[in-house]
């Protein structure tokens, strides 16, 4: 290996990229589908949900800290950081399907078994992605080829983004179809009486039309929810052999075989070990694709403290640090808010999967318009603009009624094309940070840089789960109670618009004291280029 800098090919790039859309399956799997699946499908109360996530991500500081001291000291034949996400691949998509398996147990129970699945999820995840961020910084010491890599590691995360949010509620859908008994019975044109049951409990299912289309209304007013508005899915819990009945209206020659009723906890299951074959080929296919080329000055000696004192006084990193944090509470809270607000606002989960699938295709050009917007205006100018602009973008979701869709999609897919510039930005200012302590102390240790990276993605999303969790109970939420779930409205619709359009905006005035514009960089790459020269000559 080689400290001389070295450009990298379009291989080499997309091989990296893939460990990023690996790691997304599972981050955005998480933050997108965790919530949902475990107050509308595992019956968990959201504030304990809340609690769970800000509880399992208290730690995430120390581990992560910990994998960047163990990543920045692991010798191996495959180098510092590469041989980790090797090794993690397997444990990875294992515990992400355990996160979405639902075993029969009381209260109890299921709050022991979420508590110990997701801190184990979330270690795991630190083993992964420590090493993984890190990587992108050995692999080359130029910093403007560590934005292009940047780019196609958030073009290959937000594919592997687009490809959960966009297939997972497919394959829910095919994987959760029960075959119930249902009887279609019509009452005028375009109107008919829907009788569905079940030989089995069924403790959270979604009814709906093939098309989408046609609304739904309970026909037992003991069961209708406080108003009773007709929409196009109705969620509930079904008793075996109990008849659940339905006014269905909108759609002509309605026939039984146009009526999907699902069961969401196999669906999920299912479709989750799915995904996470394809996370566990995709790490291989990085490990194998990628090299390490810098290496730390060879007169360095380990000194843990001498590393911990130099990164408590590297102001960029402790900036980017608390960006990171934000801007993942940004993030976070619309991922984890959008399939509850499709499902229970605009009455139409399967939409969300397009939503997604939208976003994600913004997200990607986001990240290819990065590299040379970031050359143009500078990253940290980029960075502050980016924020201002998705999150007022973000917050005029507030004024959409649940019949405004195309605005919907409008709004998401304009303030996501800015959103996606956060973390390209992001990790490749982490590598900037790594050079500036280089170039400061004559030291460097870029696993631990790059821990800051997983910190703020995992206590991010952890602060976001925390927040959706306690403005759901605010408003009394209750994902199996077609009562409460109308009661919690104007708080679904609160998370899913100013709440991160504020967060966004805190973020942007910070990140105006970030001290490394272009100059700077340009100062500190050219001087450690030159030191590199010299110690190889």
């Amino acid at each position: 290996m080689s400290n001389i800098i070295q450009k990298l090919s379009f291989k080499e790039k997309v091989g990296y990229a893939l460990g990023d859309a690996a790691a997304n399956i599972a981050w955005r799997g998480v933050a997108t589908f965790l919530i949902v699946f475990y107050t509308d499908v595992f019956g968990l109360n959201p504030a304990a949900v809340g609690l769970l996530m800000l509880i399992a991500r208290s730690s995430d500081g120390i581990s992560d800290v910990l994998m960047g001291i163990v990543g920045d000291r692991t010798n191996s034949k495959y180098g510092k950081f590469r041989p980790w996400i090797l090794w993690t691949a397997v444990p990875l998509g294992v515990i992400l399907s355990m996160l979405f398996s639902t075993p029969d147990l009381g209260a109890t129970g299921k709050i022991v078994y979420a508590y110990s699945t997701y801190i184990l999820f979330t270690l795991i995840y630190t083993a992964n992605n420590v090493p993984y961020g890190a990587l992108m910084a050995v692999m080359t010491g130029d910093d403007k080829e560590r934005t292009s890599i940047g780019s196609y590691r958030m073009v290959g995360a937000f594919a592997g983004g687009m490809l959960v949010q966009g297939a997972l509620l497919l394959l829910v859908s095919h994987f959760g179809n029960i075959n119930p008994s249902i009887e279609v019975a019509q009452i005028e044109n375009q109107k008919y009486e829907v009788v569905v049951s079940t030989p089995e409990n069924v403790e959270n299912v979604n009814i709906k039309t093939e098309d989408g289309v046609a609304l739904f209304s309970w026909a037992d007013a003991a069961l209708a929810d406080s108003s009773n508005i007709p929409t196009k899915g109705k969620s509930f819990s079904m008793e075996a052999n109990k008849e659940y009945a339905f006014i269905v209206e909108g759609e002509p020659e309605l026939e039984a075989a146009r009526i999907r009723i699902i069961d969401q906890k196999q669906g999920y299951s299912k479709s989750i070990y799915l995904m996470s074959i394809v996370l566990v080929i995709s790490l291989f296919i990085t490990f194998a694709a990628t090299k390490e080329r810098v290496l730390p000055p060879k007169t360095q000696e380990t000194n843990l403290l001498r590393d911990l004192k130099d990164l408590v006084k590297n102001k960029p990193w402790l900036i980017l640090l608390i960006i990171g944090l934000l801007f993942n509470i940004y993030n976070s809270i619309k991922q984890g808010i959008t399939v509850i607000y499709f499902t229970h606002y605009l009455h139409n989960q399967l939409l969300a999967g397009s939503y997604m699938v939208m976003l994600m295709i913004a997200s990607i050009l986001g990240a290819m318009a990065t590299s040379p917007l970031g050359r143009r205006l500078g990253k940290r100018k980029l960075f502050i603009y980016a924020l201002l602009f998705s999150g007022g973008v973000n917050a005029l979701i507030a004024f959409c009624g649940p019949e405004d869709t195309t605005a919907i999609f409008a709004i998401g897919i304009i303030s996501e094309f800015g959103a996606a510039i956060f973390p390209t930005l992001f990790f490749a200012m982490l590598g900037d940070a790594a050079d500036y302590s280089e170039f400061k102390n004559g030291r460097r240790a870029t696993g631990l840089v790059y821990s800051a990276g997983s910190f703020a993605t995992k206590f991010g999303g952890g602060l976001a789960g925390a927040i959706i969790g306690v403005v759901l109970a605010f408003f009394h939420y209750d994902g199996q109670n077609a009562v409460a779930i109308q009661g919690a409205v104007p708080g679904i619709i609160m998370l899913m618009s100013w709440i991160p359009a504020v967060i966004a905006i805190i973020a942007a005035v910070l990140m105006r004291f970030y001290p490394l514009d272009q100059d700077a960089l340009d100062e500190i790459t050219t001087e450690l280029n030159a030191r590199r020269a010299a110690e190889n000559a």
